[in-house]
């Protein structure tokens, strides 16, 4: 089955937007291109349902001075309304920075994510935070999103 090339490309365009929004902390930009009835899933982790669900974790977390999020998109593809990334995610706290693997799924519908899955492997995070911890103590060590 082939998809509509403009699909694909707005369903692209909106991912894309969703990420720069949370890369910028602008919680506000992000909400706007999420469903109300989003899910949110970060395997292993608990299932986010809902708009408002994910507005109190992103406000918890993408808070100046708590957390920050910086995306570096290696790979993006779309069929349709479905978005494949493949990607590294980096989060900082302070003077640590944690990056690792991730690959994401969304569903795009109306202009709007319905559907965010990623996956990343324990053991790649586990590598990341090492290397985040390191380079606070050798900061020509720290590896930082380009």
């Amino acid at each position: 089955m082939t998809a509509d090339p403009a699909t694909s490309t707005t369903a692209i365009a909106v991912v894309q937007s969703f990420l720069d929004a949370l890369e910028r902390s602008d919680v506000d930009a992000a909400l706007g291109l999420v469903a109300d009835d989003l899910e949110y899933i970060n395997v292993s982790l608990p299932t986010v349902h809902g708009r408002a669900a994910l507005a109190r974790l992103a406000r918890l977390l993408l808070r100046p001075g708590r957390m920050s999020f910086a995306v570096r998109v290696h790979h993006i593809a779309a069929d349709g309304s479905v978005v494949l990334t493949d990607r590294y995610d980096e989060l900082t706290f302070g003077r640590l920075h944690i990056r690792f693997w991730v690959y994401g799924r969304f569903v795009v519908a109306d202009g709007q994510i319905a559907v965010w899955r990623d996956s990343f492997d324990w053991v790649d995070f586990t590598i990341g935070t090492l290397r985040g911890l390191v380079g606070i103590a050798v900061p020509a060590a720290a590896r930082r999103i380009p």
